[in-house]
């Protein structure tokens, strides 16, 4: 890998890659509030592809990888540029499916421009985890009862490009994660009338949609997810071995055992 260039959205992850390749091009997108490494940057726009491009190129970039959250731009067809122009329709056509559709169409534009794509998690040893117990008490029956119908409904709505989380309490579906994030479903969760919770508190379910692209938009949690699920109310969560990111581990992990909540990385089934 000659060069790396990090595609910088919001959260920790990619200070996390900048501390780990301190040579890299940090790439932050105008409008966005980042807070910047003290390393290389640049300001890119998601409405001018072909300079994002020609930046890249200049500064010696051959890897990318995108880091962090990144919401759907606004964007306005009067400040295209031609690479743009060329992309849009694609883009657009993309937009009207979940996610994974766009980040693919996204992943193939860098492609044909010659850039490899990489995922954080290639780049930064111990992103993931084994399977296992990470933090917490021991999962009751009825706690992994819950986790493995959670699992069912991520796996039912993968095809349809919907969902990364799921929370299930007692058999019941309290929540599935859609484009407001994680966070927002947990607040939705923490407001559930106890009458509908069977008094169950409810097990966290993240993990990949079926056939996504891990090098991008790889599901994660972190020591904020840790704070809303037990804002929330629940007893643990489970994510998939391998292929969840677990951000800041060694907070993630405390912070679980401080509020009393299982943390559990299992494989997939």
């Amino acid at each position: 890998m000659a060069r790396l260039g990090i595609l910088a959205g919001q959260g920790s992850l990619p200070g996390l890659l900048a501390a780990a390749h301190p040579k890299a091009l940090f790439g932050h997108f105008a409008g966005l509030a980042v807070e910047l490494p003290g390393t290389e940057a640049v300001e890119l726009s998601y409405e001018r592809f072909g300079e994002m491009f020609a930046a890249l190129h200049a500064a010696g970039v051959t890897d990318v990888v995108f880091a962090g959250g990144l919401a759907r731009p606004g964007l306005n067809p009067a400040n295209f540029d031609a690479k743009m122009r060329e992309l849009a329709p694609g883009f657009l056509a993309a937009m009207q499916g979940g996610d994974d559709g766009l980040l693919r169409a996204v992943i193939a534009a860098f492609e044909a421009e010659g850039f490899a794509v990489r995922g954080a998690h290639e780049l930064v040893p111990g992103l993931t985890a084994e399977p296992g117990r990470l933090a917490g008490p021991s999962p009751s029956g009825g706690d992994l009862v819950d986790a493995a119908r959670a699992r069912a409904i991520l796996d039912a709505l993968g095809p349809l490009d919907v969902g990364q989380g799921a929370v299930v309490a007692d058999g019941q579906a309290l929540g599935v994660e859609t484009a407001q994030g994680t966070d927002a479903m947990l607040r939705f969760v923490a407001e559930t009338p106890a009458r509908l919770r069977q008094n169950a508190r409810g097990v966290l379910v993240k993990a990949p949609k079926q056939g996504q692209d891990l090098r991008i938009d790889m599901p994660a949690i972190g020591p904020a997810t840790i704070a809303a699920a037990a804002a929330a109310g629940l007893a643990g969560i489970v994510i998939e071995a391998g292929r969840v990111l677990l951000l800041d581990r060694d907070a993630t992990c405390g912070a679980a055992d401080e509020a009393g909540l299982f943390l559990i990385a299992e494989a997939a089934g």
